[in-house]
């Protein structure tokens, strides 16, 4: 049976705050009350957002609060070539299309177009996944820029189960129905990094022997979407733990896109690590 394993896998796209400690500790707390191991995964496949600088950062905030975990980290900008070779498997079964659509093109369609995804966007409408093969390969040839797509009702049916998994932030062990289908033809690589959170996410859970993903709820319906993955490229399923977030004094979860005060913002007021953890519960 293998050892339970957790990670605490952040992006370097910004400053840490409350919302990324309160995850860093639990993941340790859990993993150390499982006699598991607690390891740091840096999603940095983003490179043009995740810098080095936001890297060393987040390290010394992670060490401030008292955090230790395996060595090495895994850095996913480094393990490009393993994204590719998945997403390659996926196109090599006919799953995956190439997308041409600007974000113009998508918001003009989605427009007319009612159905929402579970966060509340337009689902894809598959304009591209009507062009014939000709045609995309005439596109491919002139090396438009493109998003890859995966075909979700092809993918679905070609697992040929109803999927769910086991969630346990309630404190007990509930079996999820997942709803892949809800998600539309998700992408799978993006235009600009050449791959996706989705793909890297499971393929170094696989890699990294990972048996429980604590995280987020606001990552709750992304789950389906991993599920399809693990299922299609023969990696193992994990255990979930979906845990509350934390809001600012307006009621809006804690974000680095709004300005949230950052760890480096309560460490320069005098805040002590012993402060953070009373405040989040540990």
């Amino acid at each position: 049976m293998s050892r339970p394993t957790f990670r605490f896998a952040p992006s370097p796209n910004g400053r840490l705050h409350l919302g990324h400690a309160f995850s860093a500790l639990l993941n340790e707390r859990m993993a150390r009350e499982a006699g598991g191991r607690f390891l740091l995964r840096i999603e940095d496949i983003d490179q043009p957002r995740c810098t080095d600088e936001l890297t060393q950062a987040m390290l010394a905030d992670l060490a401030w609060l008292g955090l230790a975990w395996e060595e090495p980290v895994l850095r996913q900008s480094a393990h490009l070539a393993r994204y590719h070779a998945a997403q390659q498997r996926l196109r090599d079964a006919g799953l995956l299309y190439p997308c041409f659509c600007s974000r113009r093109d998508i918001a003009l369609k989605a427009a007319a177009h009612e159905t929402r995804d579970p966060e509340g966007q337009p689902v894809y409408p598959g304009t591209c996944r009507q062009l014939s093969q000709d045609e995309r390969e005439a596109r491919l040839a002139r090396a438009l820029p493109h998003a890859w797509r995966i075909v979700m009702d092809d993918a679905v049916a070609r697992i040929g189960e109803p999927l769910s998994f086991s969630e346990e932030s309630s404190g007990e062990v509930v079996h999820e129905r997942a709803c892949p289908e809800a998600w539309g033809d998700v992408v799978l690589a993006r235009k600009d990094i050449g791959t996706s959170y989705h793909i890297a996410v499971v393929v170094d859970d696989a890699r990294q022997a990972i048996t429980h993903v604590v995280r987020g709820r606001d990552l709750f319906q992304a789950t389906s979407i991993h599920l399809v993955l693990q299922q299609l490229l023969a990696l193992p399923t994990l255990r979930y733990f979906h845990h509350g977030l934390i809001d600012d004094a307006r009621g809006r979860k804690l974000s680095k896109s709004l300005g949230s005060r950052s760890l480096r913002d309560l460490r320069a007021e005098g805040v002590t690590p012993q402060d953070v953890r009373r405040a989040l519960g540990f």
